[in-house]
């Protein structure tokens, strides 16, 4: 088969299609016949124009657009007889409309031809001189009424291609092709390539050309990850993903690029960036896409039609799918993405020149299973590789948080206290977090599970006691209750794990303590300490690590700042700013947000935020007298003195030790309730994971 051959012969078979013309238009024969009649008309009333002299008249015949005669012609109109002239404008309008129902089509030589035929189509029995007036006028209002359609002239072009055969050179063994000193062909060099006769030499500046494309789109997509999502840089998870699709996507655009009439119209580049952007973010998936839409232009030949396709069809795939919370999102992808395609295609006209009815249909269907086909594939590959790279999507978010999740029942009803906590810290974490632009959903649903290991020993922590209930570290050493309070990190691991919640959920309950020390018993345990003997402040750290993302952070904050301010009640607002303040600066000063990636501004702001919040929450309450007293004059006693009236009633419940449990009004520094540096015990800020029986450990 010789490629050449049969292209030249396609080539003549669609030249030598003559052009096609639709058929004669009705209405513009209508259209001249009712102007023609409207002249004539025009004509009568100049005629017979008393008042006005021959050449008045010819000024306004001369006058009329659709008209061009000559003094004489106008000087035989004007001197015709009526009778003359009655047959005139009989018989004109006739003549014009035999005439242009014939085919006249929409080029010079069509309409000359026409011209010179219009004195046949006349009645014989008109007079000599209203025949050369009535011949006149026709002329000049002929007009053609074909006119030149280019689709139809496309589709028998390329219906004349089609229907041309391959062509083929044979050659019998042994038959000569070239001998020295022949000039050689085209169709020479095609039979020596065909037979493998032929090495060409190496391309170098091919090789040139695709290095610097190469080079040019790494370095790019480096730099725009790097300026716009760091954090892939550095995460392998991530760079593996972006590896092998990377790779996938090469080699189908190197096989799918080709020149063929639809193939390259299949080339789900789409399917690339909505992956990269549920499995990644928004970001990621639209600097990928860029670069591909680059390599697309690059190995189509240039062809800015395609590239549109692809980049556009991918844009907006992506766009529909980035905040994706039901599986639905993929089918509405799939239709924008179809739609998309069809309107690029159809801006640009590239694929429909000199193409048939059924291969545009073909094409057509090509559309829309572009955008089919991409929607599934991102689909069928966000499951796989989303289980394969450990890549927690807004989907499986959207799963976790709902309530009827196995650990979330777990937790309201073995741990309610728990629970109402979680869901405070929840809202704190998920505000803070869509404040400073982090991951506010994951923020949100991190925490609700960062405390799912109290549900193993939910009656460890005071707020799951009832009141009055025995305190069981009444009957442990500060050793062992610091171990069951840190423990609830380690237990909460193996719930996530044996409920497959992803690794980014894992990550939150690792690290929403850091590697802070449970100082309540471990000041406990100094305090009972034997002379001599030294305390290991390790035994009573958590076993970390430090939070090594924004959101893993805010929730160490917001998991603190709550519990603290549940346990001290702080009675006005600069309490309230004082304690989360202070609260905060001290797991900076400890380094547990060194790597975390917070920033000194985006840590005001999660203040800030946290105060909002709690405001709300924890705002102070109107003591209101007893109805007996109510009548009594009696001055104002401070809220302190109002609320301490209570501290007698919880005597009962006082820690070992001697310790004395100080109320929530009375006086104290943050920095004691942090370090444990106080002689009366207060409430530590690991009021919500320490024992009861203090009104606080937690």
């Amino acid at each position: 088969e010789s490629e050449l051959l049969t292209e030249e012969a396609r080539a003549a078979a669609a030249n030598a299609v003559s052009a096609q013309y639709d058929p004669p238009e009705s209405r513009v024969r209508r259209q001249q016949v009712d102007k023609l009649t409207d002249i004539l008309e025009f004509i009568s009333i100049v005629r017979n124009d008393a008042y006005a002299d021959v050449e008045t008249k010819t000024d306004y015949v001369q006058a009329i657009a659709e008209l061009n005669l000559g003094q004489e012609s106008i000087l035989h109109i004007l001197e015709a007889t009526d009778e003359e002239w009655q047959e005139v404008v009989t018989e004109a309008p006739l003549a014009l409309g035999r005439a242009m129902r014939e085919e006249i089509r929409n080029d010079e030589n069509a309409l000359r031809v026409a011209q010179r035929n219009v004195e046949r189509l006349i009645d014989a029995d008109v007079s000599e001189k209203a025949l050369g007036i009535t011949t006149e006028l026709v002329r000049n209002l002929l007009r053609p009424n074909s006119f030149y359609n280019e689709e139809r002239t496309e589709e028998a072009r390329a219906e004349a291609r089609d229907k041309t055969p391959v062509q083929r050179i044979s050659y019998e063994q042994d038959e000569m092709i070239l001998r020295e000193g022949d000039i050689v062909t085209a169709q020479n060099v095609e039979t020596l390539e065909h037979i493998g006769l032929l090495q060409g030499d190496w391309d170098w500046w091919t090789l040139i050309r695709a290095l610097l494309v190469t080079v040019i789109t790494l370095t790019s997509v480096v730099v725009m990850l790097y300026r716009l999502h760091p954090q892939t840089l550095v995460n392998n998870q991530m760079l593996a993903l972006l590896t092998l699709s990377a790779v996938i996507w090469l080699l189908l655009a190197k096989f799918m690029l080709i020149p063929h009439d639809w193939l390259p119209y299949l080339y789900p580049m789409a399917t690339l960036a909505m992956l990269l952007t549920v499995l990644v973010d928004l970001r990621v998936g639209l600097i990928v896409l860029g670069a591909f839409t680059f390599v697309v232009l690059y190995l189509s030949g240039t062809n800015p039609a395609l590239a549109a396709y692809a980049g556009l069809g991918g844009l907006f795939g992506a766009l529909v799918v980035a905040r994706a919370e039901r599986l639905t999102v993929f089918l509405w992808a799939g239709l924008v993405i179809s739609l998309c395609n069809l309107l690029v295609t159809a801006a640009f006209r590239a694929p429909f020149t000199g193409l048939s009815t059924q291969q545009h249909l073909l094409l057509f269907l090509v559309h829309l299973l572009n955008g089919g086909l991409s929607a599934s594939i991102a689909l069928i590959a966000y499951f796989v590789l989303g289980n394969i790279f450990g890549i927690t999507t807004s989907l499986q978010l959207t799963e976790l948080s709902r309530p009827t999740h196995p650990l979330l029942r777990q937790l309201l009803l073995k741990s309610p206290g728990t629970y109402h906590h979680t869901i405070v810290v929840s809202n704190l974490a998920e505000r803070a977090a869509a404040a400073i632009g982090a991951d506010a959903f994951l923020a949100r649903v991190g925490a609700y599970y960062h405390d799912i290991g109290k549900t193993v020993r939910p009656y460890f922590f005071i707020e799951n006691s009832a009141d009055g209930a025995e305190n069981p570290h009444e009957k442990l050493d500060p050793l062992t209750s610091a171990q069951i309070i840190i423990s609830h990190v380690s237990d909460g691991i193996d719930l996530a794990q044996k409920y497959r919640l992803p690794a980014r959920i894992q990550d939150f309950i690792r690290e929403h303590h850091g590697t802070s020390v449970v100082h309540y018993f471990y000041m406990e345990a100094q305090k009972h300490a034997q002379e001599g003997e030294v305390v290991n402040q390790a035994d009573f750290r958590y076993p970390g690590p430090r939070p090594r993302t924004k959101e893993t952070a805010i929730l160490m904050l917001a998991d603190m700042c709550e519990s603290a301010i549940r346990a001290v009640k702080p009675a006005t607002r600069t309490d309230l700013t004082n304690l989360v303040n202070k609260l905060i600066d001290t797991r900076v000063m400890d380094g547990e947000l060194n790597d975390s990636n917070l920033t000194f501004q985006e840590l005001q702001i999660v203040k800030d935020v946290f105060l909002r919040v709690l405001q709300g929450v924890h705002h102070p309450r109107i003591v209101y007298p007893e109805r007996s007293k109510a009548a009594q004059p009696k001055a104002a006693a401070p809220a302190g003195e109002q609320t301490a009236q209570a501290a007698p009633a919880h005597k009962a419940n006082a820690p070992r030790n001697g310790a004395v449990r100080r109320h929530a009004s009375d006086p104290m520094t943050t920095k004691d309730a942090i370090t444990g540096e106080f002689d009366v015990v207060t409430t530590p800020p690991e009021a919500a994971e320490e024992p009861g029986g203090v009104e606080q450990p937690a």
